[in-house]
């Protein structure tokens, strides 16, 4: 029922190993931990097209954690956004896809890098779609670092104050950042409970589950005049079993060996 979420999803995870292996680069864990959320996204979630991306009434789509900006390179790629070769200048000279992400690519709204920008800019984007009469969603996904950030929760009493109902927050919670596991830096705990008092509806799901991930799409928003957080439980690292819930996986550079066993694990060809 949910193989094309999974085929999708597949290929993106190899893209990533690939691209973090020809740039040498990290971040392959969080990049890894998203792609089943990217997988249902852009398939039929996201009015977006790739033949217009950027038509007025598009959605938008805002990666706060930037690190993991090959996530939404490959799941573009695959869509149809530009080549797919592009994907193999990751991170070089020269290349076309930058480390952090950048709106010079098509099919990406807004540059990200430090942690603490997306939310703000998104409820910016939202609040503009208000005042000019606009139906489009706004999109934003977060990351554990994310919400240690001052800005981020600035963000949330904002959103929540001015009932933007067109916004939909995704914490990616695989609940490990860059040097540590997060409930030993800054435990966040029950997130939908910190959030809901001010002014959001929120759902915790299995971030690797399709059909949760699918149903809790489908029935946004949950509530009128209230923007929405989606609480995705991730493992860091999913779909390649060296790197899941290992800490190194957030700067980790993927090697030749692994690279190549990491395919095996993922069922594609090299």
């Amino acid at each position: 029922m949910y193989e094309q979420y999974h085929e999708l999803a597949t290929k993106v995870r190899a893209h990533c190993c690939r691209m973090v292996h020809l740039g040498k680069s990290g971040h392959i864990g969080s990049m890894l931990s998203a792609a089943d959320i990217m997988a249902v996204l852009y398939s039929g979630v996201l009015n977006v097209d790739p033949q217009q991306p950027r038509k007025e009434d598009r959605d938008r789509f805002i990666l706060s954690k930037g690190h993991a900006g090959a996530v939404v390179y490959a799941t573009l790629a695959e869509k149809g956004f530009f080549p797919r070769e592009w994907l193999d200048t990751y991170y070089q000279d020269d290349g076309k896809l930058m480390g952090h992400i950048s709106h010079y690519v098509p099919g990406v709204e807004f540059s990200t890098g430090s942690l603490g920008h997306g939310l703000p800019v998104a409820v910016g984007m939202a609040l503009d779609a208000r005042h000019r009469g606009r139906t489009h969603r706004v999109f934003c996904m977060l990351s554990d670092g994310d919400m240690n950030e001052g800005s981020t929760w600035e963000a949330i009493m904002f959103a929540g104050q001015h009932h933007l109902d067109s916004l939909v927050c995704i914490l990616d919670y695989n609940r490990i950042q860059a040097l540590g596991f997060s409930k030993d830096i800054l435990d966040l705990g029950d997130v939908s409970s910190r959030v809901a008092p001010f002014g959001w509806a929120c759902r915790t799901v299995d971030g690797h589950d399709y059909g949760q991930l699918e149903e809790a799409f489908a029935q946004l928003p949950y509530e009128r005049n209230m923007p929405t957080m989606i609480v995705a439980n991730t493992i860091k690292g999913k779909g390649v079993s060296f790197f899941e819930n290992m800490v190194h996986s957030h700067y980790w550079h993927v090697t030749k060996e692994e690279l190549q066993k990491a395919y095996e694990e993922l069922g594609v060809e090299a």
